[in-house]
């Protein structure tokens, strides 16, 4: 049987290759024994864990693999009634009481792939060394998985299908006022890629003023117009023509399970995810006046060091994924936290990102300062006294003895210089960070989730974005 790891964010695989119903079933019984040997009391399996799922290709039908085994193994199950974002999958964690989550989706990952994620009993990711205990107790042979039929689960009660939108929706109203968004009369685009988060903006926002108008809002598995749904350049692009054509003021998009978010400003113009992250916590510390902790991967903005330099606020630095950052934020009651793929999490509610709730947030700033988004961004870069400039590149890794071969010459790389900036550090907490002297950095690091290498940088200089990129490939050994 497939040795299953567990990456950045769960497990992935290629559906009918590694993610088939044996496999899936496996990882749901290591979970099972996972929960089964944690829990300290034994009546408190009967808080039960949610499950939930995507609109990818038979989604439902792997989620109620999952729910058949946990019952299997004497754990109550709550199970969606529909494809559901995930941030909404991790609330019901909390709204159930239950002992945590899990969510059958790939999140962003191309059409032909499914995944697996956990959650624990906050609703957020688990940590790296509760992932390894999962990993030790998945069964390598199918026969050592337990199992009851779904008919029988739901007969005897053990099986329930609810609903979570109302849980969620109530708990909104602790989180953001959405009314001025709904009175302020504007043309909000969005774009939830044919995924879980449609729908989910006209029933927040409809009942005023505020149009909203989305695109890509059907079931569609093979997410056309698109090569995967990852809110980024050039998946974005139908959805920003859309919004151009239409006279948006702004476009929120949600990737394929709605935890992260992408924006769009008034010109059809793509946003990127570093600068919506500054965005966010210059809304929390200026707009709303809150104060605390900002949780950050190292491979997100410099702005926020200054911002929390500037508000008095200190910034965390974390490896790459939530099963780090929800850890740091539950441990410092952050006031936000957040990663360079566009997602985003919040104080006071789950830490788990969430793409809903960032976007009514973004919404919530163009309403309180009366500016579009531009205007919003030049607001940022006066706080931080300079305009940050971001781009990655991903590039496929063709084998195992590639991958080795470049973590020997990054392991070895110590350059004093890159596109002529000098290199002030070198960190490798979760790759390999140069920082450069402007405050800007070079990352290079190897995808969690997928078989790529990762090339990033962000920087003050325009004209040396792309400079630095291919100087990142050179030391990896791939220009």
């Amino acid at each position: 049987m497939l040795t299953i790891k567990f990456g950045t964010d769960g497990w992935r695989g290629r559906i009918a290759e590694e993610y088939t119903f044996d496999n899936v079933r496996r990882c749901a019984q290591g979970f099972a024994r996972y929960l089964l040997d944690y829990t300290l009391h034994p009546e408190e399996i009967a808080r039960g864990v949610v499950v939930g799922y995507d609109r990818r290709f038979d989604s439902e039908h792997f989620a109620v693999a999952v729910a058949e085994v946990l019952v299997g193994n004497g754990i109550p199950v709550w199970l969606t009634e529909t494809a559901t974002p995930t941030p909404v999958i991790s609330y019901s964690v909390v709204a159930k009481k239950a002992l945590g989550a899990v969510n059958i989706t790939a999140s962003h990952n191309p059409p032909t792939d499914n995944g697996f994620k956990v959650r624990d009993e906050h609703g957020g990711a688990i940590d790296p060394a509760g992932l390894k205990e999962i990993e030790r107790r998945i069964p390598d042979d199918i026969r050592d998985v337990k199992r009851i039929p779904t008919a029988i689960a739901e007969a005897t009660g053990m099986l329930r299908r609810f609903d979570p939108a109302p849980a969620y929706l109530e708990h909104l109203k602790d989180l953001i006022d959405v009314e001025p968004i709904r009175k302020a009369g504007l043309k909000v685009a969005v774009d939830p890629m044919w995924g879980n988060g449609a729908g989910w903006f006209p029933r927040i926002l409809s009942g005023d003023k505020t149009e909203v108008h989305e695109i890509h809002s059907e079931r569609n598995p093979i997410f056309p117009e698109m090569r995967r749904p990852e809110p980024i350049p050039p998946n974005v692009d139908a959805g920003l023509a859309f919004a151009h054509r239409i006279g948006a003021d702004a476009l929120i998009i949600t990737d394929g399970d709605a935890d992260r978010v992408g924006l769009g400003d008034e010109k059809g113009q793509f946003v990127d995810q570093l600068r919506v992250y500054g965005l966010l916590a210059l809304y929390f510390l200026k707009i709303r006046g809150e104060r605390g902790p900002i949780v950050k991967t190292l491979s997100t903005t410099s702005m926020l060091d200054i911002l929390g330099k500037k508000y008095g606020v200190p910034v965390y630095h974390t490896g790459v994924g939530f099963k780090y950052v929800a850890p740091k934020m539950l441990e410092t009651n952050a006031m936000i936290g957040g990663e360079e793929s566009g997602g985003y999490a919040f104080r006071g509610h789950v830490p788990e990102r969430d793409g809903i709730l960032a976007g009514l947030y973004l919404l919530d700033f163009m309403v309180q300062t009366g500016k579009k988004p531009t205007e919003l961004l030049q607001m940022l870069f006066e706080e931080v006294g300079a305009e940050f400039f971001y781009k990655r590149i991903d590039t496929p890794l063709e084998s195992h003895l590639v991958k080795e071969e470049a973590r020997k010459r990054l392991d070895a790389a110590q350059p004093e210089t890159l596109a002529g900036l000098r290199v002030v550090d070198k960190v490798t907490t979760d790759g390999y960070k140069f920082v450069l002297e402007d405050g800007g950095w070079l990352l290079v690091r190897f995808s969690g989730t997928e078989p790529l290498i990762r090339v990033y940088c962000e920087t003050t200089h325009k004209d040396k974005v792309d400079a630095l990129l291919e100087e990142g490939r050179k030391l990896a050994g791939i220009a």
